[in-house]
C-alpha cells in the first residue's frame, strides 16, 4: 500500500501513480522554506543612543567663530545686491500700477466731461439733484484716488530709473552717468523734472543697447513720445494748480476743462510709461527665444492591400 492520502486518509494502491484515485489529490506532501540569497542577511542592530554629555570642550582657547550679524545664504546676499534683478523685480509691480494709474484717470477724466455736461445743461433748466449727487460723489472719488495712485507710482518709476541706471552701466562696463541723488533730484525739482527724466531714460537706453559709452544718446521714438506727455504733463498739472485760485463761474468752468485734459494726458501718459518700462528692461535682460514643439498632421500613405495569389 502507499502513503495515506492527505485529503481523504486513504491509502492507495502501490503503483497507482502520484495522485489520489479516490479524490485526486496528490500525495507527495510539499514543504516551502523560503531562504534570503547569499550576502543578504538581517539588518544589523542600531548602536543604542549616547548619552549626552553637555557640549564640547577644548583644551584651549578657539579661534574661530561666526561673523557678526544673521546668517543669509550667498544667493539671497547677491540677490539683494543685483541691481539688474532689483529693477526686474520692480517691473513686476510698476506696470501693474500703471496701468491702474491710467484707467482711474480715464474715470476721473469721464467724471469731470459729465460734470462739465451738467453745466451746461443748468443754463437752460434745473438739474436734478440725483444727477448732482452722482457726479459729485464721482468725481471726489476720482479726484481721491487718482493722486494717491500717482504718487505710489511715481515713487516707483523713480526708485526703478535709479536701479535701471545702475544696471545699464554694470552691463556696459562703466560708471553710471548720474549718482542716485541727481536721479533723485531731477524727477522732483520743478523746471529741471522737464528735461533730467528724459536725459536718464535715454542713457539707459543708450546703455541697454550697448552703444558705445563716448557717442551721445539718440532717444527711440517711444522715448521721445514719452517724453513729450511728460513734459506736457508736468507743465498742465502747473497750470491747473494756478488756475485753482481764480474765482468767478467761468473760471471754475475752465478748471473743469483743464482737469479733464490733465486726466487724459496722465491716462496716456501711464500707458506709454508702462510700454517703455517694459521694453527698457528687456534689453536690460533679453530672455532667450522659447521654443515649442506643434504637432500639426501626420500625412500617413495607405499601404496597397497584398495581391492575391491564385
Amino acid at each position: 500500500m502507499g502513503p495515506p492520502c492527505p485529503r481523504c486518509g486513504r491509502r492507495a494502491p502501490a503503483g497507482g501513480g502520484p495522485f489520489c484515485p479516490f479524490c485526486g489529490r496528490y500525495l507527495a506532501a510539499l514543504r516551502w522554506i523560503a531562504e534570503p540569497p547569499e550576502g543578504f542577511g538581517p539588518p544589523p542592530p542600531s548602536p543604542p543612543p549616547r548619552r549626552y554629555t553637555g557640549p564640547p570642550r577644548y583644551r584651549v582657547l578657539p579661534r574661530w567663530g561666526f561673523p557678526l550679524g544673521g546668517w543669509a545664504p550667498a544667493e539671497q546676499e547677491r540677490t539683494g545686491s543685483d541691481p539688474l534683478r532689483a529693477t526686474r523685480s520692480l517691473v513686476g509691480t510698476l506696470v501693474p500700477m500703471l496701468w491702474a494709474t491710467a484707467a482711474v484717470a480715464l474715470l476721473a477724466a469721464a467724471a469731470e466731461v459729465w460734470r462739465y455736461a451738467l453745466l451746461l445743461a443748468s443754463r437752460e433748466s434745473a438739474l436734478s439733484a440725483g444727477a448732482v449727487a452722482a457726479s459729485d460723489a464721482l468725481v471726489a472719488s476720482a479726484g481721491t484716488v487718482a493722486p494717491i495712485l500717482t504718487l505710489v507710482v511715481g515713487g516707483l518709476t523713480v526708485l526703478w530709473s535709479v536701479r535701471a541706471s545702475q544696471a545699464a552701466a554694470a552691463a556696459l562696463g562703466v560708471r553710471p552717468a548720474r549718482s542716485t541723488r541727481a536721479i533723485v533730484l531731477g524727477w522732483l525739482l520743478p523746471g529741471v523734472n522737464l528735461s533730467v527724466p528724459g536725459s536718464v531714460l535715454a542713457e539707459i537706453e543708450h546703455s541697454a543697447l550697448g552703444l558705445p559709452a563716448a557717442r551721445r544718446p539718440r532717444p527711440s521714438r517711444l522715448l521721445l513720445a514719452w517724453w513729450a506727455l511728460w513734459a506736457v504733463g508736468v507743465v498742465l498739472a502747473a497750470v491747473v494748480l494756478l488756475w485753482s485760485f481764480r474765482d468767478g463761474v467761468q473760471a471754475r468752468a475752465d478748471g473743469v476743462v483743464l482737469h479733464a485734459v490733465l486726466d487724459l494726458v496722465a491716462a496716456a501718459t501711464a500707458v506709454v510709461t508702462a510700454r517703455l518700462v517694459l521694453r527698457l528692461t528687456r534689453l536690460l535682460a533679453p530672455g532667450g527665444p522659447q521654443r515649442r514643439e506643434l504637432l500639426v498632421r501626420i500625412n500617413q500613405k495607405p499601404t496597397a492591400a497584398p495581391a492575391a495569389r491564385a
